[in-house]
């Protein structure tokens, strides 16, 4: 493919601004349009990137025959229908995290996808860091033999955003367990091989955020709005048809050590185990009776982990390779999130 890639961005918040500096750094890639269903930030985006077709209605970008690319940035509830329009017109389909917020509608993404030939993307920034991608090798070298148990989280200490795109559910689908808890689920899966979800035990609540004068240290400061009616806090038990398991946890609010925010994983494995971020990997020699910590050597990153998605995604479509994230593998993430609330809701386990 030799022609430039036409990009158009559907939803111009604060995240669709990280992907513009991949968008301009890919050599097959041009943002020529964008979309908002509130005009003056979609006005002030294309002023701020000199793209000079702006509106405020998706379809008639989703249905320009010129656009190849369509990057979805909107609030979660809205993913699923602009994304199967947009693979319905033909179009390859780059989406933040969530996919959707149930797994029913990433099925249905899923079917429009194989319907286009197109390719279909979860924006699953972490996984493009340059320490998740020495941690995913080096497990790839059999180092820890057979993945068997995991522990994750992703806690922020009194950071819940404000903005009704996270904090009312008939815009975001739920609160910290599919924005946050998708980052930390997703990473732990890629790395684990992405095991088969079997069932899953949790609990989703809002603990701390109806508290009286509960804050939020997000953008400078501000009150929880009373209308906020998402939890604030999940964790979950999951097991796999390998046999393997896993404990996660996510918050927006939790009384914890670490300021701001704390996101870790530990891998077992019947050979060995690992820590992520520090990428260590933790060994023994039965032999010997030893036991020693190897830490992964690291480059630094060339690129901020927002823009490499969208290079490594144009890349693919012009390499004719298969998705960097594929859905299937969101699919399997949103499958347990959604049990998290589905537990919660009946008090008990639920099979997936």
């Amino acid at each position: 493919m030799s022609r430039t890639l036409k990009v158009a961005v559907i939803g111009t918040g604060g995240i669709s601004r990280t992907h513009m500096p991949g968008w301009s750094a890919s050599p097959h890639t041009e943002v020529v349009a964008a979309s908002d269903v509130y005009e003056p930030a979609v006005v002030k985006f294309g002023e701020d990137f000199n793209i000079g077709r702006v509106t405020t209605r998706a379809e008639e970008i989703i249905g320009d025959p010129d656009i190849d690319i369509v990057d979805i940035c909107t609030p979660n509830m809205y993913h699923g229908e602009l994304a199967i329009a947009a693979l319905n017109a033909g179009k390859h389909v780059i989406c933040e995290k969530p996919l959707a917020p149930t797994p029913a509608e990433i099925r249905r993404m899923i079917e429009a996808r194989d319907r286009s030939g197109k390719l279909l993307m979860t924006a699953q920034h972490f996984r493009f860091r340059g320490s998740s991608k020495a941690m995913k090798a080096e497990i790839g070298t059999g180092v820890l033999g057979d993945i068997y148990h995991a522990r994750s989280w992703m806690l922020r200490r009194y950071i819940a955003p404000t903005r009704p795109g996270f904090i009312l559910k008939e815009h975001s689908g739920g609160g910290p367990t599919i924005d946050i808890g998708v980052h930390i689920l997703d990473l732990t899966l890629w790395f684990m091989g992405n095991p088969e979800p079997v069932s899953v035990t949790g609990v989703a609540r809002a603990e701390l955020a109806h508290q009286p004068g509960m804050f939020t240290a997000w953008a400078g400061g501000n009150l929880i709005p009373p209308e906020y009616d998402v939890e604030d806090f999940a964790a979950a038990f999951v097991r796999f048809a390998n046999g393997a398991t896993l404990m996660l946890e996510v918050s927006w609010l939790l009384h914890h050590d670490t300021p701001g925010e704390d996101m870790q994983m530990w891998l077992y494995g019947t050979r060995a185990g690992c820590h992520w971020p520090k990428c260590e990997v933790y060994e023994s020699n039965l032999a010997t009776r030893q036991q020693y910590n190897k830490t992964l050597k690291l480059t630094a990153d060339t690129m901020e982990p927002h823009a490499l998605e969208c290079v490594e995604f144009a890349q693919a479509i012009v390499d004719g390779a298969p998705s960097p994230v594929p859905a299937e593998q969101s699919l399997q993430v949103m499958t347990i999130l959604d049990g998290i609330y589905r537990s919660q809701q009946t008090g008990g386990e639920v099979r997936l």
